[in-house]
């Protein structure tokens, strides 16, 4: 295979690969913002492995320490097994993160990915609740397992099941529809014994719904789940698989709103390095478990610990998180100015911190955008039922230089995508 030839990926690899049908290069090498093709073509990464690599590539700390516990012959798999890395992550994790937030959790190692800490949070909440139903809203996405899935909204993935998704009811997101608070809808289902809706174990919601399209809850409509949820003993379950570990401005995305949510699902960056990790935390009285009740053989990935551990050192002091907050400002008020000076577009911003985007009510342009922003040197997606964001998401690293050069490739991408709009209309 020579340059950015796509011919053995075409011929072997399954239909169902998805980038690569929009990022059409073979990559070879990547270094903070950066990545670089076989042609030695160098892009910006403002997709950052879809919140995977919120530190960026190969970060120089996590890529030293893992490079030497690597040549020690530290343990790579040990299931659940204590071993010295996971015990300086738990240690570390606890004295950084959860102890400054006054916040008391136990620690659990579901699996690798982001569906498997889902599914043990519904688990748990059945489990603890002796309730079968849970409720997720429109919109929501939280994985792509059984379970994961009929907690999610989008229509073309439930059908990937290929089976009925039960046990779960579905509930107007903060805006669906209006202005209106959607939560009296769900109060009054909760009140009436003649609803059809069942008390359930658990609500499960994303406070910015990163595949759903950017959708932002507001910090009302939130403190009023937890007191639905409070008032009728339902586990509150906070997906920050996507939007937590500072993707929003603070490591948790709940945190502006002082949630206390029962179970929290953490995966993506919570490895720091772009390994497989994923933790559910549960509040230490629900934590009902049986011993092997839940589990799996990749539950306990050392290579991960070690550059988790070490990607806590940027959450030490307050002076990282600041930085992202400052960063996200500029953000906003670049795609507000984009949005203002581009009313063919149809645009509204959407998201909050180093999530966010804008969504067009002209078809197909976001996918536009996104395709001449690739042609130009930046990689971003689209999200929303019908792909309709373009979502900016670089990593947190970004530095102010690499953003200002993003966005005027991304202003070039939009005015590119507006003028092939306009030929088309003509």
């Amino acid at each position: 295979m020579t340059n950015n030839n796509l011919s053995i990926f075409e011929e072997l690899e399954s239909s169902v690969r998805s980038y690569v049908r929009s990022f059409p290069a073979v990559f070879t090498k990547a270094k903070g913002s950066k990545i670089w093709d076989a042609d030695g073509k160098e892009y910006l990464d403002f997709f950052a492995g879809a919140g995977a690599l919120n530190y960026g590539h190969n970060d120089p700390k996590m890529k030293e320490k893992l490079v030497e516990y690597i040549q020690n012959d530290g343990i790579t798999h040990s299931l659940d097994k204590a071993t010295e890395a996971k015990g300086e992550f738990l240690r570390t994790f606890n004295d950084v993160i959860l102890k400054p937030r006054n916040m008391e959790y136990r620690v659990m190692f579901p699996g690798p990915t982001g569906t498997n800490t889902v599914e043990s949070a519904l688990k748990i909440a059945r489990k603890v609740t002796g309730r079968t139903d849970v409720i997720s809203f429109t919109r929501g996405f939280h994985g792509m397992t059984i379970g994961s899935l009929a907690v999610s909204g989008n229509s073309a993935k439930r059908a990937g099941a290929g089976i009925p998704l039960n046990n779960t009811v579905t509930m107007p997101y903060d805006n669906f529809v209006n202005e209106e608070d959607s939560l009296d809808y769900l109060e009054r289902f909760l009140e009436d014994n003649g609803s059809g809706v069942a008390i359930p174990a658990a609500v499960i919601l994303e406070t910015v719904q990163g595949e759903g399209g950017l959708n932002t809850a507001r910090v009302e409509w939130l403190r009023r789940v937890e007191e639905i949820c409070r008032n009728w003993g339902i586990f509150l379950i906070i997906d920050d698989v996507q939007a937590g570990v500072g993707r929003t401005g603070t490591f948790f995305s709940f945190e502006e709103a002082g949630l206390k949510p029962d179970v929290i699902c953490l995966s993506k960056s919570i490895g720091g390095f772009g390994l497989p990790l994923a933790i559910t935390l549960i509040k230490p009285e629900y934590d009902k478990w049986s011993p092997g009740e839940h589990n799996g053989t990749f539950r306990g990935n050392n290579h991960a610990f070690i550059t988790a551990t070490e990607s806590l050192s940027y959450w030490k002091d307050d002076s990282f998180e600041k930085s992202i907050q400052a960063k996200s400002k500029r953000i906003t008020e670049f795609l507000n100015r984009i949005v203002e000076e581009n009313p063919d577009i149809q645009g509204k911003v959407r998201g909050r911190g180093f999530m966010q985007g804008i969504a067009s009510s002209v078809e197909g342009l976001s996918e536009r955008v996104a395709s001449e922003a690739f042609k130009r040197g930046v990689i971003m997606e689209t999200s929303g039922g019908k792909d309709e964001v373009f979502k900016l998401f670089p990593a947190l690293t970004m530095t102010d230089e690499e953003l200002e050069q993003g966005f005027k490739i991304i202003e070039q991408s939009v005015d590119a995508a507006l003028s092939v709009y306009k030929q088309a209309a003509d």
